[in-house]
């Protein structure tokens, strides 16, 4: 199953490898370059698949729990000012998406949509400290039942350059389904309240959707970080 905002891309690129590979096939005595052509003509369409897959995920919604909003590796946990929003200390959760990660973004926890914004901006390294600031970037807060008011910042790396963003304002999110997408590389930032209990540890492996990134439940008291 692949994501909507690649069937354009896939296309296109399945496309050009038709094209390269007969090509190739007809116009292209040399053995050796012939089919090196060919194998990464083909290549090149398998990244481009594996980029854009979408695997559906099955997710019981639970309003104790704060679930990963993307695939990556937890690279920030920290206490900081968010300065857009909440003008406050919330606790900050990063996660960073590598090129072979699935870019899919999934509402972290289900609630109204009470804020949805736009901001252009650089394109620096997604790990760098000033991506969550100076990047091109979306920010969605969601109010909740147990949390409250939790903002989730989707922002564009270095080959990012487009931010799929589906939430409006006033919309209900539902925990688990499509809320966005990323294109090429790039990071999610996530605000929580200070009393919440963070499930993960820096330079974890997380799933979207599945993986409890915080909890209204004490660490200690939960028996598994990822279900």
């Amino acid at each position: 199953m692949f994501h909507r905002e690649g069937q354009k891309i896939i296309l296109i690129t399945f496309f050009l490898v038709a094209v390269t590979v007969l090509l190739a096939q007809f116009y292209i005595a040399i053995p050796w370059l012939k089919m090196g052509l060919q194998i990464l003509a083909l290549v090149v369409l398998i990244l481009i698949l594996q980029f854009f897959r979408n695997p559906k995920r099955t997710v019981i919604k639970n309003f104790d729990d704060i679930l990963a909003p993307v695939d990556g590796k937890v690279v920030v946990i920290e206490e900081v000012v968010e300065t857009e929003y909440f003008n406050d200390k919330r606790k900050q959760v990063s996660i960073f998406m590598s090129p072979v990660n699935v870019h899919v973004t999934r509402y972290p926890a289900s609630g109204s949509i009470k804020y949805s914004k736009y901001h252009p901006g650089k394109y620096l390294v997604a790990w760098h400290p000033k991506s969550s600031t100076e990047n091109e970037r979306t920010t969605v807060v969601i109010n909740t039942p147990k949390f409250g008011d939790i903002l989730y910042r989707q922002i564009a790396g270095a080959m990012a350059r487009r931010i799929v963003n589906y939430a409006e304002e006033g919309d209900n999110a539902q925990q688990g389904e499509d809320a966005g997408f990323i294109k090429f590389g790039s990071r999610v930032d996530l605000f929580l309240p200070l009393d919440c209990g963070i499930t993960v540890k820096l330079n974890q492996t997380v799933v979207g959707a599945k993986t409890c990134i915080a909890s209204t439940i004490q660490k200690d008291d939960k028996e598994e970080l990822t279900y």
